[in-house]
Formats: C-alpha cells, sequence, structure tokens
C-alpha cells in the first residue's frame, strides 16, 4: 500500500511539473520559431518602435507564394505588428496622429499598401489563414514602392532611420518615407 501511495504523488509530481513546463515554454516569445524583435528610432520629434515576429526565409519562397500578392498580410508573424509614434507624423505626405496601430501591408509585385489600424492586440491572423484586420478600423493607408535589397535578409527585419523605416526580407526592402 505505501509502495501504492509513493508511486501516486510520483506520478502526480510528475505530471504537475510536466504541465508547467509546458506552460512557461509556451509564454517564453523568444522561443518560438518567428522571434519577437524590435525596430526603434527617431524621425524629426517622433519616437518611432516598431515592435513584430521575425519569420525566417528558410529555403522558401516568400513573395507571392508564402505572403501572397493582392491579399493582406500582418507584415510579421504571430501577434499583429505593432507601430507606435509619440507625436504626430507624415506617412508618404499623409497625416497619423501620434498612438499605437497594427501595421498591416498588402504585398504586390510593382506596389504595396501599408496600412495603419487603430484595433491592436489581436493574433495576426484568423483561422481561416487571412489577416485580422478589420478594415473598419484603418486610420491611414498608403501605396509605396518595393525594390531589390541591395543583399538577402533570410529574417524579417525593419529598419527606421531619419527618412521613415523600411521592411526587408528575402530579397525584397519595401521603403516608407516619414517626416
Amino acid at each position: 500500500m505505501k509502495t501504492q501511495k509513493k508511486m501516486t504523488l510520483f506520478l502526480a509530481f510528475m505530471c504537475t511539473f510536466l504541465f508547467t513546463s509546458v506552460v512557461f515554454a509556451q509564454g517564453d516569445k523568444a522561443n518560438r520559431p518567428s522571434p519577437p524583435a524590435k525596430a526603434t528610432g527617431k524621425i524629426g520629434t517622433a519616437n518611432i518602435t516598431i515592435d513584430y515576429s521575425s519569420p525566417s526565409v528558410k529555403g522558401r519562397k516568400i513573395w507571392g507564394e508564402l505572403v501572397p500578392y493582392g491579399k493582406a498580410w500582418r507584415a510579421g508573424a504571430n501577434e499583429a505588428t505593432i507601430f507606435e509614434t509619440s507625436s504626430p507624423i507624415k506617412v508618404e505626405g499623409k497625416d497619423l496622429p501620434a498612438g499605437k496601430y497594427s501595421l498591416f501591408a498588402i504585398p504586390g509585385e510593382k506596389e504595396w499598401t501599408i496600412i495603419f489600424n487603430s484595433e491592436t492586440g489581436q493574433w495576426g491572423v484568423k483561422k481561416g489563414g487571412d489577416a485580422n484586420l478589420d478594415r473598419a478600423k484603418d486610420v491611414l493607408a498608403v501605396n509605396v514602392k518595393p525594390k531589390k535589397s541591395a543583399a538577402p535578409n533570410e529574417k524579417l527585419a525593419y529598419v527606421v532611420d531619419k527618412n521613415g523605416f523600411s521592411l526587408k526580407w528575402e530579397n525584397v526592402e519595401v521603403p516608407v518615407a516619414v517626416k
């Protein structure tokens, strides 16, 4: 009888240990296949921050296949990408008030639409795989021209500089002018 109690306690301990290990591992975003990343910079008086998850190419064709042309995309992986500005700015000549926005994109071979949406905190895609984007909450949408990047980029990266920000991934760079 004592052996059975010891075995039951041991099994209960192991189940609890394994369960808590799985829960804590799920909470560690750094261990995801597309880990969190952040780009920051100052443009004029505005402090700009872009929080995103950075997927890798891993030998895949990204543009037009993994990320289809003509469909809204969360501009990263996992949760929707967040764009924050501390002051009002002009994006491609159009006003964007200070605030926090979900950043989405509609990629195209010759032109992209960059979307700043007021809904934040959502997972980046719905169950069917479409972007989790409520177009009624769009604050600003601008069109920009992609270009071939100077060097391949294995991991998706955003860069903020005095001229604006750029998305760089695979063999494409998408500059967005900000003043």
